[in-house]
């Protein structure tokens, strides 16, 4: 595997998050080259203000810590990433301050680099609210390789930062100048969404980097529709928990059960927070952690985890984040806990499930999904 990232600003060690044996893939791409590329040639790094959206591993960050960049992400991981690859190459972590995707940095933003985010609603969503604190001169660049690049990217920066001009493609990148038009009026920020939950009266909040931010996803409707009836089970875990649907669910069936909430998405434990809210208001408590997985939860302390898995991190799909989960899933239960976990019938979870805990039952499927339970033995 690559490591080292050379750009016209040095040489950079980059490691991705999680790791992982023999990896394969590197800690940045072309549109990451691209743009540092650009921005030496254009001379614009000098006594900037450098705001720096959705660095997946910390490349953009760790390239440019000499000029104190900040950096928005709502990726726990992503923000793990920079922290641990500052400290791979002996810059310190002042050097690069981290907000998530829910604060805001300081006006007088004079260098927005953008890497293009697969949902296209959290870039509308950072849009809106920076469009406020750019200078008038600001230099917004978006980046983006050219397979994961929408042609609504383009009308999103046009409508709500200004005029844009793609650059050339380069390495099957591409970046995008958006010129700022400061007449142009902003319509009304459209996120977080709500939805009314089905058959309940809940009013579910949704951020804009939340799956699903409209309505009830069928892979979610179908796992709620067969969630564990166990009132023995009183340290439960929704890990993976989106906007939190199902352990709010968990919690209005079972009401003794102390919920703990998990996500590595900032925006999801907004969701969740908010909605576990919406459902008892000041009368239940409830646990929300912005994790990886179950890293840092302790071992043998939870009744039952209940998950849908990701197939994909970012752009690259692959199965290592649902093995993760299983294998901490497996430390973390008690003697008898159950996983209870959901996924599309093609992912064929229950090989690696059977291999680990040495059970795995089929509770129910359809044309599309399977759930299974595993118990800790």
């Amino acid at each position: 595997m690559e490591l080292e990232l050379n750009s016209p600003l040095g040489c950079v060690q980059l490691k991705r998050l999680p790791l992982r044996k023999n990896e394969l893939l590197r800690a940045w791409d072309a549109a990451d080259e691209y743009v540092l590329n650009h921005l030496v040639v254009a001379d614009i790094t000098a006594h900037s203000n450098i705001v720096i959206l959705n660095d997946s591993f910390g490349a953009l960050s760790v390239s440019l810590s000499a000029y104190r960049p900040t950096a928005l992400s709502d990726s726990w991981l992503s923000q793990q990433a920079t922290r641990n690859n500052l400290a791979l190459n002996g810059i310190g972590g002042e050097q690069v301050r981290l907000l998530d995707s829910l604060s805001l940095p300081e006006a007088g933003i004079d260098c927005l680099l953008i890497k293009i985010p697969k949902t296209l609603a959290l870039l509308e969503y950072q849009l809106h609210r920076l469009k406020p604190l750019l200078k008038a001169d600001c230099q917004v660049i978006a980046a983006g390789m050219l397979k994961s690049l929408p042609p609504t990217a383009w009308k999103l920066l046009e409508r709500l930062i200004g005029p844009t001009q793609p650059s050339q493609a380069v390495k099957k990148a591409r970046l995008i100048f958006a010129s700022v038009d400061e007449k142009l009026l902003l319509p009304e920020n459209p996120y977080p969404t709500r939805y009314r939950l089905e058959n309940s009266e809940l009013s579910i909040c949704n951020h804009a980097n939340v799956f699903s931010r409209d309505s009830l996803d069928i892979g979610t409707r179908f796992l709620l529709e067969h969630l564990p009836q166990n009132s023995e089970h009183h340290d439960v875990i929704d890990l993976g928990c989106g906007n939190g649907v199902v352990g709010v669910m968990l919690a209005k069936q079972n009401l003794q059960a102390q919920i703990c909430f998990i996500d590595e998405s900032f925006m999801a434990i907004a969701s969740a927070r908010e909605n576990f809210l919406e459902a008892f208001a000041d009368s239940r408590q409830a646990e929300f952690l912005v994790a990886d997985c179950l890293s840092d939860y302790p071992e043998s302390s939870a009744d039952c985890i209940v998950c849908n898995p990701p197939f994909h991190q970012q752009h690259t799909i692959g199965d290592h984040i649902a093995w993760q989960m299983f294998q901490q899933a497996h430390k973390v239960l008690r003697k008898g806990g159950e996983l209870r976990v959901i996924g599309n019938r093609h992912l064929n979870y229950h090989l690696p499930l059977k291999k680990l805990f040495g059970n795995c039952r089929q509770v129910a499927t359809n044309a599309k999904f399977v759930i299974f339970s595993c118990v800790n033995t």
